[in-house]
């Protein structure tokens, strides 16, 4: 009785005071908790159908529910991005007009889904409705995989055939060197970014190809690199090839920099740059045999996050995890982040989960600032229910807020519109910005003494608060009723699409 009278008074109060409450709105500067900053991603694969969809010409219905439960399953374990392959071999999972549609989509190369729909704007509107920002992973020089089905008539192998050379394994490629290669991936990535919501471009480790896909040959450019000499050209070979992947990288990212600065940029190389750098590292040499200087492209500040793949045991010393993430921020002279790749089906149960809480501890121990980690790839999560345990009750206990990119926007994006609607019971919170200005809201609540948080996503536009919580009484009290808390303020700020908190709308209650 004591409890329901006590109860009783409080919202009587509260509902007496609902005159000031809504006029004890103010804003000023933030004086809650800092949000936990992580970049926490997982890559879904397209390629050979590794990842979505699980295998080429399912009904679009099925699609699409393989689709929301990959996506469920990152928001439900508290990762905050998907890293979604929409060019595995120059073809397209979105509609395009230079580029075919993708065997692995339909299991014919230029067939539209039937009945239409565009697979990137419906990852891209489910992702957002989840919190997750959607970063486009695209094969830059991949022309045609083994197991992409037949070479099509609208295959750029047949429509761009000047721009392209055939491997002895069943792989074909674009000729890097090319200028037109070149303007032909740049025009791809940036009809990408003008035309959806992205929050971000990814390319993976395959620049020139591994040697396997060539019988361990040398890649057949011999006519490029002769025109090259003819014209006068000076550069040894290698360096040649390396040049031109250069300035390709660099033009890729001023491009989408001029267009949508916040839609970021991001480098997935294979995770050692030379053997004996550092001294103690062993191993495949990318600079001399993929072209691809990743070394430099960190060291100019080309991309805004980079992730090597470091995918090997962190007790493997040749390969060692902390020796080769140490090295990689040595090279990170422009401060962008380094969130390095891990390989999380590397082992199966108690060693799995072991390995990969050890991979994010040490990276939050070496990037204490902005830390971060993408996962290869989604698969050993799904059905995983012992690993998905260990991230969301240790490392991914809670949510996260991408780092912002700061060396492109670093002033308070202002504070915002929120309307503050009081019940009988609770108080009700709208955001009226347009979320084309928005990654995430966050509402900061104060029940006592004690803060919380939630951290919505753009497409959640209301947030209910109750004026009262019931708290369990403590433990060693057994006949103690619950202790009643009392909300005191609410505070909400939103997260821009560079990252950048904005100044809080302030709710103070119980005046």
């Amino acid at each position: 009785m004591y409890r329901k009278v006590a109860l009783s008074l409080s919202l009587i109060l509260l509902i007496l005071n609902c005159q000031f409450l809504k006029n004890a709105q103010i804003n000023e500067p933030k004086t809650h908790p800092e949000i936990q900053r992580e970049f926490r991603a997982a890559w879904v694969a397209t390629v050979d159908n590794i990842n979505w969809p699980s295998s080429p010409g399912l009904p679009v219905a099925v699609q699409q529910k393989e689709a929301l439960e990959l996506l469920d399953l990152l928001a439900d374990n508290n990762f905050n991005a998907v890293i979604f392959q929409v060019r595995p071999q120059a073809d397209a999972l979105y509609e395009s007009e230079l580029e075919p549609w993708s065997y692995y989509l339909t299991a014919e190369q230029g067939e539209a889904p039937f009945p239409y729909y565009d697979p990137l704007e419906f990852w891209i509107e489910e992702a957002h409705k989840r919190g997750l920002e959607l970063h486009v992973w695209m094969n830059p020089y991949r022309a045609h995989h083994p197991k992409g089905g037949e070479v099509s008539e609208t295959s750029l192998v047949q429509t761009k055939s000047e721009l392209i050379v055939e491997l002895q394994n069943g792989y074909w490629w674009f000729d890097p060197s090319l200028k037109e290669t070149q303007d032909h991936g740049v025009e791809v990535v940036m009809d990408i970014v003008k035309r959806y919501d992205i929050d971000g471009v990814h390319f993976d480790d395959y620049f020139y190809p591994y040697p396997s896909y060539n019988n361990d040959e040398d890649f057949p450019d011999d006519k490029s690199w002769n025109e090259y000499l003819s014209n006068g050209g000076k550069l040894s070979r290698g360096d040649w090839r390396r040049n031109s992947v250069n300035q390709f990288i660099k033009r890729v990212y001023s491009s989408i920099k001029n267009e949508k600065p916040y839609v970021k940029f991001g480098l997935s190389p294979f995770g050692i740059w030379r053997p004996e750098h550092p001294s103690s590292i062993q191993g495949f040499d990318q600079y001399d045999v993929l072209y691809a200087d990743a070394k430099l492209w960190l060291n100019e500040g080309w991309v805004d996050y980079f992730s090597p793949q470091l995918y090997w045991p962190i007790n493997q010393v040749p390969q060692s995890f902390p020796v080769l993430l140490g090295w990689w921020n040595e090279q990170n002279h422009k401060n962008r982040y380094v969130w390095p790749g891990i390989s999380i089906g590397r082992f199966e149960g108690e060693k799995q989960a072991d390995e990969i809480l050890n991979n994010i501890m040490i990276t939050r121990g070496m990037n204490p600032n902005a830390p971060g980690i993408v996962h290869w790839s989604i698969g050993p999560l799904i059905g995983n229910d012992s690993l998905q345990t260990e991230l969301t009750t240790k490392p991914y206990n809670k949510k996260a807020v991408v780092p912002a990119l700061s060396w492109l926007q670093n002033s308070s994006p202002g504070i915002p519109d929120i309307n503050y609607e009081f019940s009988e019971n609770a108080v009700s919170i709208t955001i009226e910005n347009d979320e084309k200005e928005l990654s995430n809201w966050i509402v900061y609540y104060k029940y006592d003494e004690k803060w919380s948080e939630k951290i919505l996503s753009k497409k959640q536009k209301n947030f209910g608060l109750p004026y009262t919580v019931e708290v369990p009484a403590a433990e060693e009290d057994s006949l103690a009723l619950p202790v009643v808390l009392f909300l005191k303020e609410v505070q909400v700020t939103y997260i821009d699409r560079f990252g950048i908190e904005s100044d809080a709308s302030v709710q103070i209650l119980n005046k």
